[in-house]
C-alpha cells in the first residue's frame, strides 16, 4: 500500500484501524473519529462477540462487516482476518498500530487486570473473570498467537506499491502527534 499522510487520514471518509491485540485500536478509533465527526464501529461489539463470550458466525461477521463497509462514512477499530477482505477495500486510509510487543502485551495485561478487577463490560455485556482469563482463548493468549501475524500483515501493506495507503505509527506518542495533527478537510 502507498504511504498515507496525516492529511491522507484528515481527508478519509472511511478509516480502518488495524494493529496488534492491546495496542489501543479501540481508543484510537474513537479519538480519531470523533476528531472527524465520523462513526466509530468496534467490531469486537457490532461483528464479533455476542453475550456469554459466544463468536459470532463467520458468514455474520462478513455480513455485519459488509453493511458498515458499505457505508460512506466510518472508522472501524479493526478487522479480524474472517472479515478483512470486505473491508479494506473500501477503506480510504489504514492507520495501523505497530507497537512493540512488550508495549501492546503490557498495556493489554493492565487493561484485563483492571477489567477482571471492576467487572467491566466488554464484547456486548461480557465480563473478563478469571477462568476467562486463564482459558485457551483468553485474550492474553490471543496477544501471543496473533502477534507475528498481525505485524507481518502491517508489514506487508507497508511494502505493497498499489492498494489502500497505510499510515504506521510505532509508539503511543507518535499516535498522539498524528491525531492533535488531524484536521477535517471540511463538511461531511
Amino acid at each position: 500500500m502507498p504511504r498515507a499522510s496525516v492529511e491522507d487520514l484528515a481527508a478519509a471518509r472511511r478509516v480502518l484501524v488495524y494493529g496488534v491485540t492491546g495496542a489501543g485500536k479501540s481508543t484510537a478509533a474513537l479519538a480519531l473519529g470523533e476528531r472527524l465527526g465520523l462513526p466509530v464501529h468496534l467490531a469486537d461489539d457490532e461483528i464479533g462477540w455476542l453475550p456469554g463470550w459466544q463468536m459470532r458466525t463467520v458468514e455474520e461477521q462478513r455480513a455485519i462487516a459488509a453493511r458498515v463497509a458499505a457505508g460512506e462514512d466510518w472508522v472501524l477499530d479493526t478487522a479480524y482476518g474472517s472479515f478483512r477482505d470486505v473491508v479494506v477495500p473500501r477503506a480510504q486510509v489504514v492507520l495501523a498500530l505497530d507497537y512493540p510487543r512488550w508495549l501492546s502485551l503490557a498495556r493489554l495485561v493492565r487493561r484485563t487486570a483492571v477489567r477482571w478487577a471492576t467487572r467491566t463490560p466488554v464484547c456486548n455485556g461480557n465480563v473478563e473473570d478469571l477462568r476467562q482469563i486463564l482459558s485457551g482463548d483468553s485474550i492474553l493468549r490471543w496477544h501471543f498467537r496473533s502477534y507475528p501475524r498481525k505485524t507481518a500483515q502491517i508489514r506487508a501493506w507497508e511494502q505493497a506499491e498499489d492498494g489502500v495507503p497505510v499510515l504506521v505509527v510505532h509508539r503511543p506518542r507518535e499516535l498522539e502527534r498524528v491525531l492533535e495533527e488531524v484536521r477535517p478537510a471540511g463538511p461531511r
